[in-house]
């Protein structure tokens, strides 16, 4: 998918997309970085809220 902001025509729609894929806006490392970074960020914060949910669970089972 080309960018959205540009008009693409006829005789420009072959000159759109790259070899290695279509241009974006963030197409590059740094992009690929922050998905990563983002990666990292939400797969420690599921942990973390995940082991706040077991130990609401371990603390509710010994207050009985």
């Amino acid at each position: 998918m080309a960018d959205p902001t540009t008009t693409i025509t006829t005789t420009t729609a072959a000159v759109a997309d790259t070899p290695t894929g279509p241009k974006t806006m963030d197409a590059g490392k740094w992009a690929n970085k922050r998905v990563y970074h983002r990666l990292v960020i939400y797969t420690a914060g599921i942990h973390v809220f995940a082991g706040f949910i077991i130990l609401l669970f371990e603390l509710g089972s010994r207050n009985k």
